[in-house]
């Protein structure tokens, strides 16, 4: 008998569990407050920080009133620099603001889905997003999947872009350091593809020459065959008289 498939072993064996206790911080913005709601709170940057949970680095910063926290590092920012998070908080670099505070075009990240969630989207190393319009209580952000996404002017953000954009710039080189890096959050790598496999092992196994079985499977098809190309319209490399055609 062969092995389950990995989205059947997932969430049941220990191989794929998350392993949190290497992570260092549960990233979120302070309490929404009535400070924040109405003024503003300075806060220094007291260090930086390697968290093997995310890409992007974080900064430790100290608010005014002596709370502690952590939030997403931009691009450019600096140990010793001073940040603000509130209403009325200026439009600086790594400043927390609400939305309707930001200007149209200005580069954001970390956004809240629901105001005081402690932030949810965008924040990817290099990524932003940008405000396109509003309307009455509405912002609409392009995110940088250049979905448009409707939140609530009231949801936080923080300016600038993150950092760390050129992290897979430079390459692995060698397949140790590859094994480290998904080692961290207890990926599984290396990736053995299906038409490489037995029979037994996966639906697209037991192939010569990668002929037979197709890739595309039903969206209705049960989890032991639900693998490759899901309720795919197309697959391969698409010619010019096809897109042509398609338009």
């Amino acid at each position: 008998m062969g092995k389950r498939l990995k989205q059947q072993r997932r969430g049941s064996s220990p191989k794929y569990r998350s392993p949190g206790h290497r992570f260092n911080v549960n990233l979120t913005y302070r309490s929404y407050d009535d400070v924040e709601k109405t003024g503003v709170l300075k806060a220094q940057v007291m260090g930086i920080l390697d968290d093997p949970g995310r890409d992007a680095l974080l900064m430790k910063v100290k608010y005014e009133n002596n709370e502690s926290g952590y939030l997403i590092a931009p691009e450019g920012i600096a140990i010793g620099d001073s940040i603000e998070a509130g209403a009325q908080a200026k439009l600086k670099r790594g400043n927390v603001l609400p939305l309707y505070r930001i200007p149209d075009g200005a580069y954001i990240y970390n956004l809240e889905r629901n105001p005081g969630d402690g932030g949810r989207l965008v924040k990817a190393p290099g990524s932003y997003a940008n405000i396109v319009s509003r309307e009455g209580g509405i912002v609409y952000v392009k995110l940088p999947s250049r979905n448009v996404k409707i939140l609530s002017n009231e949801c936080r953000a923080q300016l600038g872009i993150v950092c760390g954009g050129g992290r897979l710039e430079k390459p692995l080189l060698k397949a140790g350091n590859a094994f480290h890096k998904y080692k961290a959050r207890n990926r599984l790598w290396p990736k053995v593809r299906g038409v490489h496999m037995a029979a037994y092992n996966h639906p697209h196994g037991g192939k010569q020459h990668h002929t037979g079985k197709p890739t595309t499977v039903s969206r209705s098809s049960p989890p032991g065959s639900k693998v490759g190309h899901i309720a795919a319209r197309t697959t391969g490399r698409r010619t010019a008289k096809k897109a042509m055609g398609r338009v």
